[in-house]
C-alpha cells in the first residue's frame, strides 16, 4: 500500500518547497517535485496543486462540512472571489485620461463609466450598468445615471470636453478641419420640432435629427452639434464653426468640406466670417481651362492626375479674398462615371419607348405630355466625366510655402478620415438614440458617445487596431483574484504577443503597435 503525504522543504537558497512523499515498504521515496514558494500565500497555493494531485482519479466523500472549516483543505478548485476585464478597461481608462477628459470632467466616475461601457458594449443606460459589472467594475446605481444625465446634455460640459479635444489635436489657426453631417432617425410617428421628418441619407420616413461633426485632419474629433431634422444641412455647417471658434478663441480656421454641404450663401457666410476654405467644388459644364485645352489639343487624351488650374481674383467689390480652382482629371473616375452614365441613358431609352416606367432620371426630360431622352444633358455629363473641382481662398499652405494644387487636393480628400469616424459612431458605438425622447437626453446621449468616439480613436491611433478589435481580443484575457486559504492570490490569463504590444503602446505613448 502505497501512503502519499505532503510536505515542505527548504532548497538551497532558503526558500520552501512542497513536495509529494510516497510511503512503501521499501522507505520513502521522492516521487515528485512540485515548486518552490517564497512567501505564505504562494505555499497556500503548491499545497492546494499538491492535494489535488493526489486526489487525483479518486472520488470525493460529501460530508456536509462546509465553510471556513474546509476552505483551501479540500481536494477541489480554489475560489476565485472576483474577475475583471483589468487589461481593457485600464487601457480604455489610460486613454480617457490621456485626452484630458479626467480634468475637463472634474473627475466624473459615472460619465466615465458610461463612455467606456459604451465602448466595450453599446447598449442602454440601465443596460451598461451590467456592462460594467460583468467588466468587473462596480457601477453607480440607475437612479445615479438619470440624475446625472441632465449635467451630461449642459453646454458648458461639452464645450470642456471640446477644448479637451482641440488641446489634445493641438489645433491652432493654421489648422485643417472637416466638416460633414449625418442623420439619425427614431421609431417614432411624431415630431415634436426637434425630431422632425427630413433628407434622410438611410431614405427613413420617421423623424430625425441632424448631426453635425467637426474633426482634425485625421478625423479626431473635435465638437459634435445637433440640429432639428428638416435642417438643410448646408445651414449646419456655419453655426458649428462659429461655435467652436468662439469656444476656443481662434481666428481663423481652414475648413473642409464635400461640395454638397456648399451652398452659395454658404460659401459667402464663410468668407464674411474671414475663414479660410477648402471646398469641393461643383462642375455644372465643362470650365473655361478644360475646354481651351481640348481646344488645344484636338487628338491628345487627358493625362491621368492632370490639374488645371483657373484663378479666380477677388474683384474691386467683392468681400472675399483672391480664390484658385483646381480641376483635377482622374482615368477610373472617368470610367466608373461614364459606366453610370451608360446606365442611366439606357434605363431612360427604356422608360421612353414605354418598356419600363418612368423612375427618377434625369436623362428624362418631359415636355407637353411628351418624353424624351435629353442628349444635351448626356453630352454635358459626359464631357465632364472624369474631372473633380477643388476651390480654396488660402494663399499659403500651413508652413508657408505658397499653395500648391497636391496640397489642396490632400487635405479634400482627408474627409474620408470624418466619413470613417461617423461610421464608428453610428456603427461600433450604436450613435441612434433609440432609448431617448426629450432634447435633454438626447444631448446628453451625443456628448457621451462624442467621448467614445474620442477614445476609440486615440486606441486606435496608438494600436493601429480597430476599437472593435480591440475590445474584442482584450475582453477575453481577464485579472482574477483566488482565495488560497487566509491569502489572496492574483492571476492573470497570459497575453498574446500582438495583445501585449498595442497594450504597450497604449501605456506607453511614444511606442507604436505594428
Amino acid at each position: 500500500m502505497v501512503s502519499p503525504y505532503v510536505r515542505t522543504v527548504k532548497t538551497a537558497s532558503g526558500a520552501r518547497a512542497v513536495q509529494i512523499v510516497y510511503s512503501s515498504r521499501r522507505g520513502s521515496r521522492d516521487i515528485e517535485h512540485i515548486g518552490s514558494a517564497h512567501d505564505d500565500a504562494e505555499l497556500e497555493v503548491l499545497r492546494a496543486v499538491a492535494r489535488q494531485r493526489m486526489a487525483a482519479g479518486q472520488g470525493e466523500l460529501d460530508l456536509g462540512v462546509e465553510g471556513a472549516a474546509t476552505a483551501g483543505r479540500g481536494a477541489g478548485p480554489l475560489p476565485i472571489t472576483s474577475s475583471r476585464m483589468g487589461h481593457l478597461w485600464d487601457a480604455l481608462t489610460r486613454a480617457y485620461e490621456a485626452l484630458g477628459f479626467t480634468q475637463a470632467t472634474g473627475g466624473d466616475e459615472v460619465f466615465r463609466q458610461l463612455v467606456l461601457a459604451r465602448i466595450i458594449e453599446p447598449t442602454s443606460k440601465l443596460d451598461s450598468l451590467r456592462v460594467l459589472e460583468e467588466t468587473g467594475v462596480a457601477p453607480a446605481s440607475y437612479a445615479t445615471v438619470k440624475r446625472r444625465l441632465p449635467v451630461f446634455a449642459d453646454q458648458s460640459w461639452r464645450q470642456r470636453l471640446a477644448a479637451a479635444c482641440a488641446a489634445h489635436a493641438g489645433l491652432g489657426p493654421a489648422s485643417l478641419v472637416l466638416y460633414d453631417v449625418s442623420t439619425l432617425y427614431f421609431e417614432t410617428d411624431t415630431a415634436d420640432g426637434f425630431r422632425e421628418p427630413g433628407f434622410s441619407k438611410e431614405r427613413r420616413l420617421e423623424p430625425q435629427i441632424t448631426i453635425g461633426l467637426l474633426t482634425d485632419a485625421a478625423g479626431f474629433p473635435l465638437m459634435v452639434e445637433a440640429f432639428e431634422g428638416n435642417k438643410a444641412e448646408t445651414l449646419t455647417m456655419v453655426p458649428t464653426i462659429r461655435a467652436f471658434m468662439q469656444a476656443h478663441r481662434l481666428s481663423d480656421v481652414t475648413i473642409v468640406a464635400d461640395a454638397g454641404m456648399v451652398s452659395a450663401a454658404n460659401q459667402k457666410a464663410i468668407e464674411a466670417a474671414g475663414l479660410s476654405f477648402i471646398l469641393g467644388a461643383r462642375i455644372p459644364e465643362v470650365p473655361y481651362v478644360v475646354a481651351a485645352w481640348r481646344q488645344a489639343h484636338p487628338d491628345q487624351e487627358i493625362d491621368d492626375g492632370q490639374v488645371f488650374i483657373q484663378p479666380w481674383p477677388a474683384g474691386s467689390a467683392d468681400r472675399r479674398r483672391d480664390q484658385v480652382i483646381y480641376y483635377q482629371y482622374k482615368t477610373d473616375r472617368a470610367r466608373r462615371t461614364l459606366r453610370g452614365i451608360d446606365e442611366q441613358v439606357a434605363k431612360a431609352e427604356k422608360a421612353v419607348a414605354g418598356k419600363t416606367t418612368v423612375k427618377r432620371n434625369r436623362f428624362v426630360r418631359l415636355s407637353g405630355g411628351t418624353r424624351t431622352v435629353n442628349r444635351a444633358l448626356e453630352a454635358k455629363a459626359r464631357a465632364v466625366a472624369g474631372l473633380k473641382g477643388y476651390v480654396t481662398n488660402l494663399a499659403v499652405c500651413p508652413d508657408g510655402t505658397p499653395i500648391t494644387a497636391e496640397f489642396v487636393i490632400d487635405a479634400y480628400h482627408r474627409l474620408f478620415h470624418i466619413e470613417k469616424s461617423f461610421r464608428m459612431s453610428k456603427h461600433d458605438l450604436q450613435a441612434r438614440p433609440i432609448y431617448h425622447h426629450t432634447r435633454d437626453s438626447i444631448d446628453a446621449h451625443l456628448t457621451i458617445v462624442f467621448a467614445a468616439l474620442a477614445v476609440s480613436r486615440w486606441i486606435e491611433d496608438h494600436t493601429s487596431w480597430s476599437i472593435k478589435k480591440f475590445v474584442r481580443t482584450a475582453r477575453r484575457y481577464r485579472t482574477i483574484e483566488i482565495q488560497a486559504g487566509e491569502h489572496t492570490i492574483t492571476a492573470a490569463d497570459p497575453l498574446p504577443h500582438d495583445l501585449h504590444h498595442a497594450l504597450e503602446a497604449i501605456t506607453q505613448p511614444n511606442r507604436r503597435a505594428h
